[in-house]
């Protein structure tokens, strides 16, 4: 045990050390006034003005349609695939409701998957729709986290920047530098990266095997490195072809904490309080560890009932090798629950294990952290969702002490709360709507490889991965029906969307605002008391929206377990 604490503290350190280098630099990139002339040259393309300023409503409505056209543009590309010259396994064409569902996910930076991509996608589909979206749905997050920043930063101002530079400087200065070095090292780790679509080998019986391949080291690295999270193939970084040796898995991790971990850093450095964007960085630390604690323990512990059968004969309460059901050898225990964590942290997706297959509470962490939608969070959007919740802990503890709530210098009222509370409510009304729509439709019982409880956390964390844009599933869910593939699909639009547009809408109004001088009943935001509260009003928040479904599903399944029931 004290090995796996090593090296769950040294990839937490390496974290924090390259989260103030790379912070450093996206700071630069939304603050630098020069564009390079690759820059100049894609924005002449686009027809659109650098110099343009831009309010929140046209910050948002630049967002909101280019995502929608690079969709539709995803859409088409699937739907033809069968017609596109150059593949030699001809695979043929996504349906239409399968098509939405994949398109809507990988523009929104969820990357679920209803299919298995090495037998459903061409390599032509695996880079001109699948990894394009995957660098320009990251590309959108991390751009309006930087609107969004300069919006909370700016004194009496009418725009919030651009988002066409935002975007255009974090795709060619930030995005793809780091994945073409990262995509060099796992082509060096054993990665394939090559445009032939299989490989046929003689094994050493004299069988003939076809082994699937293709450009896998460039789509793993935007993978991880924009919090995405599809899989090359279905067994996703469980594959030894998308995760070869315990390297990759190492910067798999690192890469999913990269640019969500900096960016708290770029955010202290852009209000010019880095104190503000380490206590920023402390919270989402407070909770990952509480949460890598939980699910850590539930899987070296494992089942109780192997005991109680005389398997462990140690008469021991802790299954011997821990919960390796589902999951790989060669990582165990501490690398495959360190992975869980992080991935649903950072609402990447990613997974290196079977969440089917844990515990119930080791199945309960990966659900909490997308419920609560907070620890680091996805490239981007992880801060802003921070930034809400540190404006409701502001406004409860102003309403608590009898003064006017205040951020930054500036007074919170009543026209941001309305939107705070949109895009905190958004969340939970789309996981339990869909959630409770699809309890009640019959055919979902079809879908479901489990009953009781277990097969109710299969459809409750199908809608919160959606909806929180992760893309993870526990698999005993087949999701790939028109009616899950329409549902979800329309889950991830709206977890998308309907959270980011009001925070930006946020930003416009804070920048638009004059700041008002400290005084001694001014709360601070930067201080180890306003972190312990922030994290204490999103666990409360958090506890009171989801206990109940959580209470259904991976609670009463572990009661039931410690009395002897499985499912």
């Amino acid at each position: 045990m004290s090995m796996d604490i090593i090296q769950f503290a040294g990839i937490l350190v390496l974290t924090t050390c390259l989260a103030v280098v790379l912070g450093k630099w996206i700071a630069r990139v939304f603050t630098g006034e020069k564009d390079t002339i690759l820059e100049s040259g894609t924005y002449a393309l686009l027809g659109v003005d650098p110099h343009q300023k831009m309010n929140w409503t046209t910050y948002g409505l630049a967002l909101l349609l280019s995502n929608a056209a690079m969709m539709l543009l995803g859409y088409f590309l699937l739907r033809i695939q069968q017609t596109i010259p150059g593949d030699t396994l001809q695979r043929a064409a996504q349906t239409p409701d399968l098509a939405f569902n994949t398109a809507a996910s990988f523009i929104t930076n969820t990357n679920w998957q209803a299919y298995s991509g090495e037998s459903s996608l061409s390599n032509f589909s695996q880079m001109a729709v699948i990894t394009f979206l995957m660098a320009v749905s990251a590309a959108t997050g991390v751009a309006a986290a930087g609107g969004f920043i300069r919006g909370l930063s700016r004194r009496s101002a009418a725009d919030i920047g651009n988002y066409w530079v935002d975007f255009t400087r974090v795709l060619y200065r930030v995005l793809l530098p780091l994945c073409f070095v990262m995509a060099l090292v796992y082509v060096w780790q054993g990665m394939p990266q090559t445009l032939s679509a299989d490989a046929v080998v003689t094994t050493l019986e004299g069988a003939k095997q076809q082994i699937i391949m293709g450009p896998v080291a460039s789509l793993e690295s935007i993978k991880h490195i924009g919090t995405n999270g599809g899989g090359f193939f279905g067994m996703n970084a469980a594959h030894p072809f998308e995760n070869p040796t315990p390297l990759t898995n190492t910067l798999h991790m690192l890469s999913m904490l990269l640019i969500p971990a900096a960016l708290t850093y770029a955010f202290g450095t852009m209000i010019a309080n880095r104190k503000q964007g380490w206590s920023f960085f402390a919270a989402f630390l407070v909770m990952f560890l509480g949460f890598l604690a939980l699910v850590y323990s539930a899987e070296h512990n494992g089942n109780p009932l192997f005991s109680s059968l005389g398997v462990d004969q140690s008469h021991s309460t802790i299954q011997s090798g821990g919960n390796m059901e589902g999951k790989e050898l060669r990582f165990g225990i501490a690398q495959t629950s360190m992975f869980a964590a992080v991935t649903t942290a950072a609402t990447t997706g990613s997974v290196n294990s079977m969440h089917d297959s844990y515990t119930p509470l080791g199945g309960l962490v990966p659900i909490a952290q997308m419920m609560l939608n907070n620890v680091f969070g996805g490239d981007g959007v992880g801060l802003i969702n921070l930034v809400t919740y540190v404006i409701l802990t502001v406004f409860l503890v102003g309403m608590m002490i009898g003064r006017t709530p205040e951020f930054l210098g500036k007074k919170i009222e009543a026209r941001e709360m309305k939107f705070i509370m949109l895009a905190v409510l958004a969340h939970p009304m789309t996981i339990l709507g869909f959630t409770a729509i699809a309890s009640l439709f019959p055919a979902s019982m079809e879908s479901l490889a489990n009953m009781g409880p277990h097969g109710f956390s299969e459809v409750l964390y199908a809608y919160t991965s959606g909806t929180a844009n992760n893309g993870s599933a526990f698999a005993g869910l087949n999701a790939n029906t028109p009616f899950f593939n329409l549902t979800i699909g329309l889950a991830m639009l709206l977890g998308r969307y309907f959270t980011l547009l009001p925070m930006l809408a946020v930003a416009g109004v804070m920048a638009s605002k004059k700041p008002v001088p400290a005084s001694a009943g001014t709360l601070s935001t930067a201080s180890p008391l306003f972190t312990g509260l922030l994290v204490f009003v999103i666990l409360v928040v958090g506890g009171l929206t989801f206990l109940p479904s959580l209470a259904l599903g991976p609670i009463v399944e572990h009661l039931l377990m410690l009395a002897g029931k499985t499912f």
